[in-house]
């Protein structure tokens, strides 16, 4: 690709700097537009609500962003970030009880989203040609319907006096879900992309503790990250026994305490987040909240659907313009799908910059890579939303039959595997894969390894000759055995 001058970002969140990062290799100059007043620090802000709830940074992100800055893990856990194996240091209570301990081949990345954003504006900013600017609103675009392209964006800021313009020959709108720019582009003459939609009414509530540490911390506490699945009883139990509940570790000896359901409605006061977290179907989640100090209120969020807008299947799509992260392609965020998939999809971009020769012909190849990509992610997120007979959207199943089926098998059926996974090598490799949102469900089960491993391990669990014990009774202390040896780890 010839050189160009300048490429504009919308938003400086994860999925805009990660864009940033790429954007500077190419283009004299990279601008991110910022609505923010951005913090030195890793402090909350306006514009990222989900800073306050866990953030999950699969494998795939991880080397997505390593790879857009070389050394911000590396920095990030000078910030207290932590890389830890999940399958040693997390208790967790699946549908059926506590899951034996065994060693995994995984490793994850825990940290604060707002750690993680720390991280990422200070490598952004050490590059020369990246310039933030901050509490800057985009109010438009500057188009030329006739050449079909973007040429440019109207913004405002505190020192501009009122609307001001700026040029450019790539735009990327990190905006995030309440992006604009498809309304945008529709005032302009453009046709709105068509938008695949699925809303489980997933909610919710999560507050910040500080934990026991030292001589504080009682000795029977292996765990670092404790994890409570929904229960798979199908008769009458409490309401909280369908939470997704976690205590999620990051940094400076800190938690965020979290509880999510699909169409419940979640606490909104200190005092419900304790009554409600009481009635989690483990007692060792509740036991542990009450021996931590809390720090915060209680946050909030409901805002969850799947939502994607197809600009792919737009016959006569912008040139110039690249949707990245929520603005095109938003998860359910109890899914932990979002950064990574933002920060794999910069890479993409990254390639498709390489890879052509003419800059008008960008941004349609990475709209049709974009797409083949985030079909993994897009697929395992709308797996599970689809059995609840509430959930709705383009993609929501009109049969209730199908909708029963699918809400009965899909809690039973992960757990079925993830206890596959911790005693056979193949299996953990692809659910690995699937988890880490670099193979898509359906590929994995059509593996005919994949497949046959599955039958082994259900006859053996029928016959209960399983290698790691059953699930334990959740009344129980998770168990904190170290079984690996049993499974050749």
């Amino acid at each position: 690709m010839s050189e160009t001058t300048r490429a504009v970002v919308l938003g400086g969140s994860v999925a805009g700097l990660c864009a940033a990062g790429v954007l500077a290799r190419h283009f004299d100059e990279v601008v991110v537009l910022e609505r923010d007043e951005l913090p030195e620090g890793a402090e909350h802000r306006r514009g990222a609500p989900q800073s306050r709830h866990p953030h999950f940074l699969l494998d795939a992100g991880r080397r997505a962003i390593e790879q857009i800055f070389p050394g911000v893990e590396e920095y990030a856990c000078s910030l207290g970030a932590q890389v830890r194996n999940p399958a040693l240091c997390t208790a967790s209570c699946g549908p059926y009880g506590w899951s034996a301990r065994a060693r995994g081949e995984m490793t994850m990345l825990y940290t604060s989203r707002i750690t993680l954003e720390r991280a990422l504006r200070d490598k952004a900013r050490e590059l020369p040609n990246v310039i933030v600017v901050e509490q800057a609103i985009a109010k438009g675009l500057i188009t030329d319907r006739a050449a079909n392209r973007v040429c440019g964006v109207r913004w405002v800021g505190p020192d501009t006096g009122g609307d001001t313009t700026i040029d450019a020959d790539l735009v990327i709108d990190a905006l995030g879900r309440g992006s604009k720019v498809s309304d945008w582009l529709g005032g302009a003459g453009w046709e709105q992309p068509p938008v695949d939609t699925l809303d489980a009414k997933a909610t919710y509530s999560s507050r910040w503790y500080q934990a026991p540490t030292g001589d504080d911390r009682p000795s029977e506490w292996w765990w670092d990250h404790l994890a409570v699945m929904p229960t798979a009883d199908r008769g009458s139990h409490p309401l909280e026994h369908d939470y997704l509940s976690t205590i999620f570790p990051i940094e400076d000896d800190r938690w965020i305490v979290f509880m999510g359901s699909w169409g419940l409605d979640m606490p909104r006061t200190v005092e419900d987040f304790e009554s409600r977290a009481e009635r989690v179907r483990a007692p060792a989640f509740p036991n542990a909240i009450k021996q931590a100090e809390p720090t915060s209120e209680v946050y909030v969020t409901k805002s969850t659907g799947n939502k994607w807008r197809r600009y792919d299947l737009m016959a006569d799509p912008p040139r110039s313009l690249v949707p990245v992260g929520d603005s095109i392609c938003a998860f359910n965020p109890l899914y932990g799908q979002g950064m990574s998939a933002a920060a794999v999809t910069a890479t993409i971009l990254d390639e498709c910059i390489r890879s052509t020769t003419e800059l008008d012909e960008v941004s349609a190849e990475f709209l049709t890579r974009q797409r083949d990509y985030l079909k993994i992610p897009w697929s395992l997120a709308t797996a599970r939303d689809r059995g609840y007979d509430h959930a709705e959207g383009t993609l929501a199943i009109e049969s209730s039959r199908r909708r029963a089926l699918t809400g009965r098998m899909s809690w039973p059926a992960f757990s079925f595997i993830m206890r596959a996974a911790a005693e056979d090598s193949v299996v953990e490799e692809h659910f690995a894969r699937v988890f880490n949102i670099e193979e898509s469900l359906a590929d994995m089960m059509r593996n005919p390894k994949v497949l046959a491993r599955l039958a082994i391990f259900g006859v053996r669990l029928a016959l209960r000759r399983t290698r790691l014990p059953e699930p334990l009774d959740p009344l129980q202390d998770p168990p904190g055995a170290d079984l690996s040896q049993l499974v050749g780890k």
